[in-house]
């Protein structure tokens, strides 16, 4: 996974890490502050500024989210049917 720290800009168009993604991108990737936290994201609540590029950030972290989430539970189902079957011979 990337680092997931968000880009703000500075006056004169420079760029620099900020301390936390402000409430709208949260919110534009479909999050709220407190599942935030509880995915270890950083939120800035004094920030105002919403960065399409930080949106995006966010959406392609929630992404790999979900997709290590839905591997993990395939193989839960795999490891779980083969033991099924294991206890049907057994009978």
């Amino acid at each position: 996974m990337e680092s997931l720290k968000p880009v703000v800009f500075k006056k004169g168009g420079e760029q620099r890490f900020g301390k936390g993604f402000s409430l709208g991108e949260l919110k534009a990737a479909g999050l709220n502050p407190k599942q935030a936290v509880k995915l270890r994201i950083p939120v800035d609540v004094r920030r105002k500024t919403a960065h399409e590029e930080n949106i995006e950030k966010l959406r392609r972290f929630l992404e790999e989210i979900r997709e290590n989430v839905k591997s993990e539970l395939e193989k839960t189902a795999r490891k779980a049917n083969g033991k099924l079957k294991e206890a049907e011979k057994g009978k």
